[in-house]
């Protein structure tokens, strides 16, 4: 369950409040989306965008796979460079991924955007299934879908 669905009583500027400690301790935190209705889970980096950095998202993963993969990429990018758009990487014991760049992270990224502002950058590392296919293909887990890619390839 979410913060605020625990919570209703309680105002969001307290959960901020929470959300900024998290980012000044570790650095960034793993904001998780719950599955609803047709949509899918999803999750996303808050903090690396006071580093300079793009935050990361990803869409369709359990919370767990989708914080791993998260917390790995983030790691990475503080101590090396961040992923560039149209990228692919192949993730040890994890899955091909590509990088997209959001083309509106103020819609997706709300905790993100209350702490670092609405011209925060964003990539979302879209995930490949288990048979090496992309979710732009109809054929995506077999017709299944459940990825939302939020915003444009690039470069091929």
């Amino acid at each position: 369950m979410c913060w605020q669905c625990d919570n209703p009583d309680r105002p969001q500027s307290e959960y901020l409040m929470l959300l900024r400690e998290g980012v000044a301790d570790r650095g960034w935190l793993v904001q998780g989306v719950e599955r609803s209705g047709l949509y899918p889970p999803w999750a996303y980096t808050i903090g690396l965008s006071g580093f300079g950095l793009p935050e990361l998202v990803v869409t369709g993963l359990p919370m767990r796979a989708a914080g791993d993969l998260l917390n790995g990429m983030a790691e990475h990018s503080l101590h090396a460079s961040p992923p560039s758009p149209g990228e692919r990487i192949l993730l040890r014991g994890g899955p091909l991924v590509e990088v997209v760049a959001l083309a509106e992270p103020s819609a997706h990224l709300v905790f993100a955007v209350a702490l670092f502002g609405p011209e925060i950058r964003a990539l979302q590392l879209v995930h490949a299934d288990d048979q090496g296919r992309w979710p732009w293909s109809s054929d995506f887990r077999d017709g299944e879908g459940g990825q939302p890619v939020l915003g444009v390839r690039r470069g091929r």
